[in-house]
């Protein structure tokens, strides 16, 4: 698949010029065609054929199967989440807190990446450290410092404020030297990059399919390394998460499905599976390529309004705007469609393998 066919693909780029992907990216119309089918053979066909459990597990299996691929460990390592939120909680509600303990998070973390340490702070009275950046960099020295007596460091591998990347492997290294653990919220990489989490050495990885994967709202997943659950002491418990629910006593499952725990719809992960062989058919050298371009002549129409790295990094680019909340509104009212941020005061434009030199033109000109 090439980017002209992906981009023909989606519906909603026939009604706006979409520079959104990083808030939620437009599914192609494929994906949704496979869920719909899906939903419908699981609500018409499985209750007189093989069963909805047998139907939907099957499915979840299959979609595990895809995921683990694309991200480069087995099925094993891979639970299902309903979003990168649901994912960050999942592993902040499965560690046995102490008061005092340290979680150190950077200055560029979604409200995702912050929320559940701020609430923490407020329940178990552990320590919130913040490592402060410049421009969506981080300084090693300053990391080296911050984690030395921390229990888990959480940082994004793509920084959502700035479309920087992390050095995601350096900081995993330094953490466990440290003796403490990572969590990795790669949202903004998963369909932008390739991702191999084996390569970063994270205990965690969250992330969601709804945004550069291009699928639909639901699909998270969480990789667990199959060293963390030693260090783990989980409460969430259900059918779904033990080896024998009808047993004597329970024995939770050998890997990272013991943190999905009941009945849950496989149709976002049937989207998600649909989602990722789409985009690697177009391929990440394609969409690298393609984006960077993009990229490369959005930042030279914005000039020294741009606060993203003049070098290709991601499709994130960030610029200053006097009033940005009343931009993006007049920008929609022409159809073309991009987000504020609020740290820092700003715009910011998401470019993905589907656009084109004239949708970056059109944006150029509403500015």
């Amino acid at each position: 698949m090439d980017p002209a066919e992906l981009r023909a693909s989606i519906p909603a780029l026939e009604r706006c010029t979409y520079f959104n992907t990083g808030a939620s990216g437009p599914t192609p119309r494929p994906v949704v065609d496979a869920a719909t089918a899906f939903l419908e053979r699981h609500a018409f066909d499985a209750p007189a054929g093989d069963g909805p459990y047998t139907v939907a597990w099957d499915a979840i299996a299959a979609a595990r199967e895809v995921v683990a691929g694309h991200i480069g460990t087995e099925a094993a390592n891979v639970a299902f989440t309903r979003s990168t939120a649901d994912g960050v909680n999942m592993v902040a509600g499965a560690i046995d807190w102490q008061p005092g303990d340290v979680v150190v998070r950077t200055d560029l973390e979604h409200p995702a990446g912050t929320l559940p340490w701020d609430r923490l702070a407020d329940t178990h009275d552990i320590e919130v450290r913040v490592l402060e950046t410049e421009g969506g960099r981080l300084d090693m020295a300053d990391v080296k410092d911050a984690v030395a007596d921390a229990r888990l460091v959480a940082l994004s591998s793509l920084t959502w404020t700035h479309g920087t990347r992390l050095p995601v492997g350096d900081v995993v290294d330094v953490v466990h030297d440290a003796g403490a653990q990572v969590l990795v919220d790669a949202v903004q990489s998963v369909g932008q990059h390739p991702v191999d989490v084996t390569e970063w050495g994270a205990d965690f990885v969250a992330a969601a399919g709804h945004k550069w994967l291009l699928g639909i709202w639901g699909g998270g997943f969480l990789y667990v390394d199959p060293d963390a659950y030693d260090r783990l002491r989980q409460t969430r418990i259900g059918y779904r998460s033990v080896e024998n629910p009808t047993g004597d006593g329970y024995e939770y499952y050998p890997g990272a499905r013991r943190f999905e725990v009941g009945t849950t719809s496989p149709v976002p992960y049937v989207a998600l599976a649909n989602a990722i062989e789409t985009v690697e058919a177009v391929g990440f050298d394609t969409i690298q390529a393609r984006v960077e371009r993009l990229t490369d002549r959005l930042k030279d129409g914005l000039g020294d309004r741009l606060l993203s790295p003049r070098d290709y990094e991601s499709g994130l680019v960030t610029f200053t705007a006097d009033d940005p909340e009343a931009t993006v509104e007049r920008l929609a009212a022409e159809g073309v469609i991009i987000r504020s941020l609020s740290h820092p005061e700003a715009l910011r434009a998401s470019v993905h393998a589907f656009n084109t030199a004239d949708d970056v033109d059109r944006l150029l000109d509403a500015l």
